[in-house]
């Protein structure tokens, strides 16, 4: 790649990005704009997948809203992600978790890490 493209994505990289991994149960608090009013929107559920690399790294999560799976793709060093909060550390064996999405209730859970 062109030093100037390097360069250029390295300035926009976040200094602090959080430690998780896929299985995490995590808390993203999001930028929402609402006309010329921002405020910040909790988006809480597990992640399925990480993916990309750079200034391109997305993660993806998903939770159960009334019955419905809902899923959300956040780039990791958008300015519109404020934090990620880890809440619980999954065991997981997988890069993706796409057999959360066939399943329903206890089923869709992952089994906490415990060191």
């Amino acid at each position: 790649m062109n030093d100037i493209i390097k360069n250029i994505e390295a300035a926009q990289l976040k200094a602090e990005v959080p430690q998780f991994r896929v299985g995490d149960t995590v808390r993203v608090h999001g930028k929402i704009k609402e006309g010329n009013r921002e405020r910040i929107q909790i988006f809480e559920g597990v992640v399925l997948k990480k993916q990309g690399g750079g200034n391109r790294e997305t993660f993806t999560v998903r939770k159960t809203s009334n019955g419905i799976g809902v899923e959300k793709t956040w780039p990791l060093h958008s300015p519109n992600v404020e934090k990620v909060e880890v809440i619980r550390r999954g065991k997981v064996r997988r890069a993706k978790l796409n057999y959360l999405r066939d399943r329903v209730g206890k089923a869709a859970k992952v089994k906490e890490l415990v060191k």
